[in-house]
């Protein structure tokens, strides 16, 4: 048996900003990984390119995260254009006249596991073990007991983040909303002979969702979404037949395409938790809330959500409140739930409205675009939320 102030179960990436954000308010953080030791600190590509904002730029500096990142990974999005159906007006959104040169960053999913681990394996005041699984979590007194195959850690706070199906939360006995929106994901890089001018493009086409997102090197990240089993054909065709059939359903834009990475195929399926905390529990990342892609939302609320809990914390030590104090976890629950309800709605209704095929759905998209895109106020209002550069506190 150990002891530390908090313990994470949950070694992804929010896990790990958790634990690094929790150390520099002077706590002892034990994280708990079920990968290995080897896939834990060189995570593998798996197809997933976030687009970082401004903010959680300014967080993972903060963490001394964003330094082990690669400047070749780092692909400025100067431009993001939504379209609907073929030759419509499409919806854009850019950064003239706002001094800088991008509305976010786009970084592979495993650049960011990787650095935020290197980070973490440097602080002195945190303790990584991989390999390991939680078995159960019992409360004894002020005190949270989570037992695994090793053995068992005893701490004032033990936080979930073991991703948007976890284990965890059900242990605690919370109740999750659940979206599933009956369509599967293919994500993959291709190289193209048309440059993308860093300029993502997100393509509401008849029967099929395609996002382009530019990376460095002449390559976009493809993202498309279709039924399952349409998915899982395409995730087995040979590469020529895949090449060419990428080519057709983006019509062709970036001229020759070639695929250069492996694929990756994930459900689509939203999560909202009933409850954030517990007496001496806490959620994080998707097990709290877990986002449609299509607004790009998940990992960037994945930050605020443990910078929010990591403050409360603080702000409840000055009180002399215990790092695991009801008081403390409802006020960060309080707080995450006003910055996620309104835009898990919202985002739940985009993905309806903008992958439904019939006509009228058709007729709404495009004149829903081809007003936004005249509406400078609105244009503006969501291009800041794109960018989010509120300066980290």
């Amino acid at each position: 048996m150990t002891y530390h102030d908090v313990t994470i179960m949950g070694g992804g990436p929010t896990g790990l900003a958790a634990a690094l954000s929790l150390e520099a308010r002077g706590l002892s953080v034990a994280v708990l990984e079920r990968a290995g030791q080897s896939a834990w600190a060189e995570p593998a590509f798996d197809g997933r390119e976030i687009a970082l904002t401004h903010h959680s730029v300014s967080v993972l500096r903060a963490l001394g995260a964003w330094e082990h990142i690669p400047q070749v990974a780092i692909s400025p999005l100067r431009e993001a254009r939504v379209e609907t159906g073929r030759r419509n007006h499409p919806l854009t959104f850019d950064t003239h006249g706002r001094g800088v040169d991008a509305l976010g960053y786009l970084v592979s999913n495993h650049c960011i596991r990787r650095s935020l681990y290197l980070a973490a394996s440097s602080r002195p005041n945190i303790h990584l073990h991989a390999g390991t699984t939680t078995r159960y979590i019992r409360r004894i007194g002020e005190d949270m007991a989570v037992v695994h195959a090793g053995g068992e850690i005893t701490s004032r706070l033990a936080v979930g983040a073991d991703g948007r199906f976890s284990p965890l939360r059900r242990m605690q006995r919370i109740g999750a909303v659940m979206q599933d929106f009956k369509r599967s994901m293919l994500v993959c890089r291709m190289a193209h002979d048309v440059p993308h001018h860093h300029v993502a493009t997100q393509w509401f086409d008849d029967g099929q969702t395609v996002a382009l997102l530019p990376v460095n090197g002449g390559a976009s990240s493809v993202v498309l979404t279709l039924p399952p089993e349409q998915i899982a054909r395409l995730s087995v065709l040979d590469r020529d037949a895949f090449n060419a059939e990428i080519m057709e359903r983006v019509g062709n834009r970036l001229g020759n395409m070639r695929l250069v990475s492996t694929r990756h195929s994930y459900p689509l399926r939203a999560v909202y938790a009933h409850r954030f905390a517990a007496p001496g529990f806490a959620l994080v990342g998707d097990a709290a809330v877990g986002m449609h892609p299509i607004t790009a939302h998940g990992f960037n609320l994945g930050l605020k959500g443990q910078e929010a809990l990591a403050q409360e914390v603080e702000a409840g030590l000055a009180r002399g409140e215990a790092p695991g104090s009801l008081s403390t976890l409802r006020r960060f629950e309080r707080r995450h739930r006003l910055a996620t309800a309104p835009l898990f709605a919202a985002t739940n209704g985009i993905a309806t409205v903008y992958t439904r095929d019939e006509p009228a759905f058709r007729i709404l998209r495009r004149t829903g675009l081809r007003v936004a895109d005249a509406l400078a106020p609105f244009k503006s209002l969501v291009t800041d939320m794109l960018m989010d550069r509120e300066k980290a506190v």
